[in-house]
């Protein structure tokens, strides 16, 4: 990893991990997540989509947080697709399957986590932004 990627953040991570799109730092406590602050200019630079933050939760089988400053979101406010690389790694590191998840994004958001095969489904509460019809 590189000092940029291990110091895009105001933490030092205990891990860190390159998924097929982004890095994963995981950090020692859900504490250490909720209360860091990104270096979104180091992000930007950092040959990835974005960086996803992670610890063990404290009530929930893990936190997250996701930084893509590079595609215009500086932090995702519940991030599916990080959830991809999330749940392989937790559900390891854990023993389980089916996790529940927590994004400590200002919005914040549950997510029901759930290995299958070798695919991750992912389950929650959304709201319908926009509905229309497209023809082509």
């Amino acid at each position: 990893m590189t000092d940029e990627l291990l110091t895009a953040t105001d933490k030092k991570p205990i891990a860190a991990f390159k998924g097929k799109t982004d890095y994963m730092l995981v950090f020692e406590k859900e504490e250490d997540v909720a209360s860091l602050l990104p270096d979104l200019a180091k992000i930007a630079k950092i040959n990835a989509r974005g960086i996803i933050v992670t610890a063990k939760g404290n009530q929930y089988d893990f936190v997250s947080r996701f930084f893509a400053p590079a595609c215009g979101v500086n932090e995702d406010a519940v991030c599916g697709s990080a959830h991809t690389t999330l749940t392989p790694y937790w559900a390891g590191q854990l023993g389980k399957t089916e996790l529940l998840a927590f994004q400590l994004s200002e919005k914040t958001g549950e997510l029901h986590c759930k290995i299958l095969g070798d695919r991750v489904e992912l389950g929650g509460t959304a709201v319908l932004y926009l509905k229309g019809e497209i023809f082509i």
